[in-house]
């Protein structure tokens, strides 16, 4: 049986609160049960050199963990010195994500960097900045409609992220930790709520996933999308 006994098709209760942040030009907080991440949204002038005046913008990510986001307390990657190879690649899947569905010539010569910061984690870290990332430049992009700095929005398309697994035998929707650290293969889908592909990682554990079981997952992710499209939504109209 799931943790607080949820249907193999359930999704954790999910929340995504926008607007938290007094000073950021967008803000989410992504809640996915006992999953937090806090997305801020934060509109630069200045870009990449390898990017300056060639008449197009930037949309790029960072992520990062609190020290007591999970059982035992982290080492702040700062103190370290460096960040993670696991850090590294979850803000570039997060920026990489955002650009799919980002009109960077209608931006203009401008950035915009979403900061995900993980305040606790219980398995979907990634999907959840993802799904809030989306909300957060979204608001941001809005910010500059109504400043008068872009007269349509280079956002064209809607995106949101959901972890699957096969537990047991059996593919579950939205893996808490405790399902995730023993799943036999587990996938994060970054999907459009209108059915398009943005990215899909999976990965077996121990044999290769049968392409049965990856279809159930599909199927599970696209069902899950579609509900956190609507949240989202839903969050910009509040």
């Amino acid at each position: 049986m799931r943790p607080f006994g949820r249907a193999p098709d359930a999704m954790r209760e999910i929340t995504l609160e926008p607007g938290v942040s007094l000073y950021a030009e967008g803000s989410c907080l992504a809640r996915f049960g006992g999953t937090h991440v806090l997305c801020t949204a934060s509109v630069e002038d200045n870009l990449p050199p390898w990017l300056r005046g060639g008449g197009k913008g930037w949309v790029t990510a960072e992520y990062g963990m609190l020290p007591r986001a999970t059982h035992t307390r982290s080492r702040r990657e700062a103190a370290a010195g460096k960040q993670s190879g696991r850090t590294q690649e979850i803000q570039r899947l997060i920026g990489r994500s955002l650009r799919a569905v980002v009109d960077l010539k209608a931006l203009g010569e401008r950035q915009i960097t979403v900061d995900c910061d993980v305040l606790q984690a219980d398995g979907g870290t990634r999907t959840a900045a993802i799904t809030g990332a989306w909300v957060a430049l979204k608001q941001a992009t809005a910010y500059l409609m109504e400043e008068g700095l872009l007269k349509a929005d280079p956002v064209y398309g809607q995106l949101a992220a959901i972890s699957c697994g096969v537990i047991d035998g059996e593919s579950r929707l939205d893996l808490e930790y405790e399902e995730d650290r023993r799943a036999e293969a587990d996938a994060n889908f970054v999907l459009s709520p209108n059915g398009g592909i943005v990215e899909i990682q999976a990965t077996a554990e121990d044999r290769p996933i049968p392409e049965k079981a990856f279809e159930e997952l599909f199927a599970l992710a696209r069902a899950g999308v579609a509900t956190l499209g609507e949240a989202q939504l839903a969050a910009l109209r509040a």
